[in-house]
């Protein structure tokens, strides 16, 4: 049924509860877990071109993909290379998505509401409204902030 699944990740709860889902789905279907975290190019204002925010993001991105396969290979399941992207997050993820053939994309929401959801905008939703293979979302632990 499945032999692709993405794991957008932030290192968040929400994302890891997310990767743990994925990765018993894909030690059921024998599926590659592909882990991606996505630089969001499009939060930074025009004017700012530190190299070391840049940076500093790709740090939190390698952490955050590495623990997704560290945990995918304690569970024996296989992994693609981690890797990071670039851009609008949800973009980016239906990107890869559609790149590597993924059959599901599981991911973790941070379970914003009312104004907040509105003004900010969810990437969970768009992917979920915009994406043509079936996404598993979760939300964070209920004692969690993450």
């Amino acid at each position: 049924m499945y032999e692709h699944i993405l794991v957008p990740t932030d290192g968040s709860t929400g994302s890891t509860a997310a990767a743990e889902l994925a990765i018993d789905l894909a030690r059921q279907y024998d599926a590659t877990i592909h882990a991606l975290f996505v630089v969001d190019t499009t939060s930074l204002p025009a004017d700012v071109t530190a190299t070391y925010v840049d940076e500093a993001l790709e740090g939190v991105g390698e952490d955050a993909t590495a623990a997704v396969v560290e945990r995918a290979a304690e569970a024996g399941v296989e992994t693609a290379p981690p890797e990071i992207a670039y851009g609008a997050p949800h973009r980016e993820i239906l990107e890869y998505a559609d790149e590597h053939d993924v059959d599901l994309i599981a991911m973790g929401t941070r379970g914003r509401r009312g104004l907040d959801r509105l003004l900010i905008g969810s990437v969970a939703e768009k992917v979920v409204r915009l994406s043509t293979v079936p996404v598993l979302t979760t939300h964070a632990p209920e004692d969690s902030t993450g």
